[in-house]
C-alpha cells in the first residue's frame, strides 16, 4: 500500500476550504491501492500526522507521497512545495517557481501578454505602509485617483496574491472604488485594480499526460452567476448557488480557443499534474485571460470535479493519476 499524506488546512484565509477539498481527497482515494494519511497544517503553521503534532522527520518517515490540498499562501506559492523537496518527498502539484509566478497576478499577467493574450488593464499598489503612506483615508483616496485618470468605471478590486475570490471587491463609481481600496488596505498585501471585463465567465481544468496527450484541456466550464451578483464571489463558490455549464454555452471556435489557451498557459508557466485558467468571454474583443489556479478546489461543489464528470473521469481515478505522475517525476 502506498502511504498518501493528504496535506490540508493551512495558514492562509483560504484555511476552510482547504479542509474541504483534503477531506474530499482523503476519502476518495482508492482504498486498494493507498493508505491515505492525514497531514493537517494548523493556521499557526504547526503540522500534525494523523492528529499528532510532528516534525519534518515524522513527516518523511510516516508518507510515501504528498497530495497538496493547500489553498493560497503558503499552499499555491511554492512555499509548501519547497518544504516537501526539503524532506526528498514526492508531491502533487507545481514546484516552488512556477507556483510563485502563477500565484502573483501581476507576473501572471505579464506571461499571458507574452503569450499575446488579452487580460484585463491593471493598476498595482504595493502593500500600504503607514509611514510612508500616511493616513489610510488620504492613501486610498489618492490610489483611486490615478485609478480613475487610467480607465474608466466599473473596476475590480483584489489583493494581488490569493484565490478563492477573497477580498474581491466590485467598485461602480469613484466612492465606492475609494471604498474598496480602503478596504484592501486593511489586508495587509499589495492590491491590484483591474477594469471590469463584461462577458460569460469561463473556467479550463487542465491534466498532464492524460487520455494519451501531453497536455489535456477538458471541457470549457461556463459559469453563470445569479442575478444579484456582480461577480463570481466567494459566497457564491461555495454555496452552491451558481449554475455551472458543462460544456459551456460557447460557439464550437470559442471552446477550441479557451482549450489551447489553456493549454499554452499551464505549458508556459512549467505547472504541473493539473492547473485551472479563468477567461471571460466577450461578444466584441474576444477572449481575456484572469488568472491561473496551481491548486483548484477539489470539493464536490469545485469546478474541476464537475469537468471531470462531464467527460466520464471518476475523481477517484483521477487522484490514481495526478499520485502515479508525482510518484514518476520524482524517479527521474
Amino acid at each position: 500500500m502506498i502511504r498518501v499524506g493528504v496535506v490540508r488546512g493551512g495558514v492562509s484565509p483560504e484555511y476552510d476550504i482547504s479542509i474541504k477539498t483534503g477531506g474530499h481527497v482523503l476519502r476518495s482515494l482508492p482504498q486498494d491501492k493507498y493508505k491515505p494519511v492525514d497531514l493537517f497544517l494548523d493556521r499557526e503553521g504547526m503540522w500534525h500526522v494523523n492528529g499528532l503534532p510532528a516534525d519534518g522527520e515524522r513527516i518523511r518517515d510516516s508518507v510515501d507521497v504528498v497530495f497538496n490540498a493547500l489553498h493560497g499562501a503558503f499552499g499555491e506559492d511554492g512555499k509548501a512545495s519547497w518544504v516537501f523537496e526539503r524532506l526528498g518527498l514526492p508531491y502533487t502539484g507545481s514546484e516552488p517557481e512556477p507556483s510563485y509566478v502563477a500565484f502573483n497576478k501581476t507576473l501572471a499577467k505579464k506571461t499571458f501578454q507574452d503569450l499575446g493574450m488579452k487580460t484585463p488593464r491593471h493598476v498595482l499598489f504595493p502593500a500600504y505602509n503607514e509611514d510612508l503612506d500616511g493616513s489610510r483615508d488620504e492613501y486610498a483616496e489618492k490610489k483611486a485617483q490615478k485609478v480613475y485618470e487610467t480607465f474608466p468605471p466599473p473596476w475590480i478590486v483584489k489583493p494581488l496574491t490569493g484565490g478563492s475570490s477573497m477580498g474581491i471587491h466590485v467598485a461602480k463609481t469613484y466612492p465606492e472604488l475609494i471604498r474598496a481600496i480602503d478596504q484592501g488596505v486593511n489586508l495587509g498585501v499589495s492590491v491590484i485594480v483591474e477594469e471590469f471585463i463584461f462577458g460569460k465567465e469561463a473556467t479550463v481544468g487542465v491534466i498532464d499526460e492524460f487520455r494519451n496527450e501531453k497536455t489535456y484541456a477538458l471541457m470549457p466550464i461556463e459559469i453563470v452567476i445569479p442575478k444579484n451578483k456582480r461577480f463570481f464571489d466567494y459566497d457564491t463558490k461555495y454555496e452552491n448557488t451558481v449554475e455551472q455549464r458543462c460544456p459551456g454555452n460557447f460557439t464550437n471556435q470559442e471552446k477550441a480557443d479557451l482549450s489551447q489557451m489553456a493549454k499554452l498557459i499551464h505549458e508556459k508557466l512549467g505547472l504541473r499534474h493539473y492547473s485551472r485558467t479563468d477567461f471571460i468571454v466577450t461578444p466584441k474583443n474576444g477572449i481575456y485571460v484572469l488568472e491561473v489556479n496551481t491548486l483548484p478546489g477539489l470539493i464536490e461543489e469545485s469546478l474541476l470535479p464537475k469537468a471531470l464528470s462531464a467527460v466520464g473521469h471518476p475523481f477517484p481515478q483521477f487522484l490514481d493519476h495526478v499520485i502515479g505522475l508525482a510518484i514518476k517525476g520524482n524517479k527521474k
